[in-house]
């Protein structure tokens, strides 16, 4: 089960959401999102757990805990939506 976890500090590190995660059920994988120019954290990341019950034991615990000051938010993640701009869909105005 993938979850979006929301609200989350930028001194928190992949190591410390998987720990944290862990303590909950089994994890698969753990990844915070960087700004593409910055490299830094945005603030929210992704918990892939390894089955439902994991899951919704994960969102029932953690969803409103304070991590460095701030309350996260747990949910389940959503299925990514094609936003387009990719190169087939460029419809710019250039001269050619």
């Amino acid at each position: 089960m993938k979850l979006f976890v929301g609200n989350l500090p930028f001194s928190v590190t992949e190591d410390d959401l998987q720990n944290e995660f862990a303590a909950k059920g089994s994890v698969l994988s753990a990844k915070i999102i960087t700004d593409r120019e910055t490299g830094r954290p945005r603030g929210f990341g992704f918990v892939e757990m390894a089955n439902v019950k994991d899951g919704q034991n994960a969102i029932s615990e953690l969803n409103g805990k304070e991590i460095d000051g701030r309350q996260i938010a747990v949910s389940e993640a959503k299925p990514q939506e094609n936003r387009g701009g990719g190169r087939d869909n460029h419809r710019g105005g250039g001269r050619y």
